[in-house]
């Protein structure tokens, strides 16, 4: 087999095989074998009857197009390989000879990836929030600690931000009921602005037993993007009565004796959030600064299936109907021109981002360990709520198991980026990365985080 490649762009190439026909024999071997199996033909026992005999019942014709189909995927393979063709996606393939016991020509357009000039590291400078940690920071922690050990009270009176109340929905749009949007004995805790938009503003001052209607768009179903009367009844209100802040509560809620004790613990607790945070601002701020400095060219047919991809995601949420998805977006003050706009935007920093941090890697050697394709995995695991087991299975179906292990092979390649980076904070103190990019057991949590912001930042 003879083959070539023809740079038709910095990112699509046009790779040329020759494959003289006694290179096929094999290929004619298994087909033959396949057909005899296959064909049942009088006198002869399955997998018994001659070549001839078969290729007589089935036609030379049929015999050549399987095998021809079997070489061509298989020799494309072949001179992909041998020419150290790094592809993206699948090819076009077009035959442009087939000369039956001489010779089969084809070529195979495919979009690759391109050749990206990496800067020096070092010479990458990046502004970032300090870590600071105020007395606000841990009375929130403290609130929501208490708030987990408060008891819900019924109250005979309006109802006020906070208040769990429970509640009955319907909703009806140009007179018809929206079946799908009724419900009874919903609990809602007010303020959370975890159901439909108005709902809070319309149950504020409102006592059990009362109802009330308001205007909201809703977001699914038949009448998505269509503005709906909402009618909700309270049926009860309760708020939540919260435990002092005291030693007796500091028990109750921790392993530490007194409230000091159980308030220091918040303390290096949100310090180590906040450091979490400031390493994701690094990574972010790092590869923001790459993704603007360095030339990226963009397969355009990667982008494309980007862009479709996020388009069907859309549409599949509401059935398939794209008319739904029009309202939608026009209840939501935007159009489907601005929707696909954004979406190319999206699909265009997504791949131009994967294109670096891949030349990144490359470059830089990068490899990953089975333990931390593992840890991972159960990290996806955990975010998605699901066994990891079950997590494995799915990836493994979809095919998936590839884009998890590029995922931290990428992560890492920008962590190895970050500690050449100078890092300095607003107040112009220095920051040392090594603090939070190191191997420490420390850190994992911050290499957790990071890299989750690197997977967001590419989809965004």
């Amino acid at each position: 087999m003879k083959s070539t490649v023809e740079q038709l762009s910095p990112t699509r190439v046009r790779i040329n095989v020759e494959v003289p026909f006694e290179e096929l024999q094999p290929d004619f071997d298994r087909a033959f074998q396949s057909l005899a199996g296959q064909v049942r033909i009088p006198g002869f026992r399955p997998g018994k009857a001659p070549r001839k005999i078969l290729e007589a019942r089935v036609g030379r014709g049929a015999v050549l197009e399987q095998v021809v189909n079997d070489a061509i995927q298989s020799r494309y393979s072949e001179a992909v390989t041998a020419n150290e063709v790094k592809v993206l996606g699948q090819p076009e393939i077009d035959v442009t000879k087939l000369e039956d016991n001489v010779e089969l020509v084809f070529n195979a357009e495919v979009d690759v990836r391109p050749e990206i000039t990496l800067p020096d590291f070092s010479e990458i400078s990046v502004t970032v929030d300090p870590v600071e940690i105020t007395d606000e920071d841990i009375d929130e922690q403290l609130l929501s600690l208490r708030q987990r050990f408060g008891t819900l009270t019924g109250v005979d009176r309006p109802v006020q931000d906070g208040d769990f109340v429970s509640i009955d929905l319907s909703a009806t749009v140009d007179g018809k009921e929206v079946t799908e949007a009724a419900t009874e004995g919903l609990s809602h805790e007010v303020g959370s602005g975890q159901l439909i938009d108005g709902l809070d503003e319309a149950i504020i001052g409102t006592s059990a037993g009362e109802s009330k209607d308001f205007e909201s768009t809703l977001l699914a179903g038949e009448f998505a993007g269509r503005k709906a009367v909402v009618t909700v009844k309270v049926n009860s209100v309760k708020e939540r009565e919260l435990p002092e802040a005291d030693d007796d509560f500091a028990q109750l809620a921790s392993e530490f004796d007194t409230i000091d004790e159980l308030t220091a613990d918040l303390r290096e607790r949100v310090e180590r959030v906040k450091k979490v945070e400031q390493a994701g601002q690094i990574r972010d701020k790092v590869l923001e600064v790459l993704l603007d400095t360095v030339e990226i060219p963009l397969p355009d047919a990667v982008v494309q299936a980007e862009v479709d991809s996020a388009v069907h995601d859309a549409i599949h949420e509401l059935d398939h109907d794209e008319a739904q998805l029009d309202k939608l977006l026009e209840a939501q003050g935007s159009s489907r021109e601005e929707f696909d706009k954004e979406a190319r935007e999206s699909a265009e920093r997504s791949v131009k981002t994967q294109l670096l941090l891949d030349a990144i890697a490359e470059a830089e050697g990068t490899t990953v360990e089975q333990q931390e394709l593992t840890e991972r995995i159960f990290f996806q695991a955990q975010r998605y709520g699901i066994p990891p087991e079950q997590f494995i299975q799915q990836i493994s179906q979809a095919n998936q198991l590839g884009a998890v292990f590029a995922d931290v092979r990428r992560g890492k390649a920008l962590g190895s980026v970050v500690d050449r980076v100078t890092v300095t904070d607003t107040t112009g103190a220095s920051v040392d990365t090594s603090e939070l990019f190191g191997t420490k057991k420390d850190d994992a949590d911050a290499e957790d985080s990071a890299a989750e912001s690197t997977e967001d930042s590419a989809s965004e």
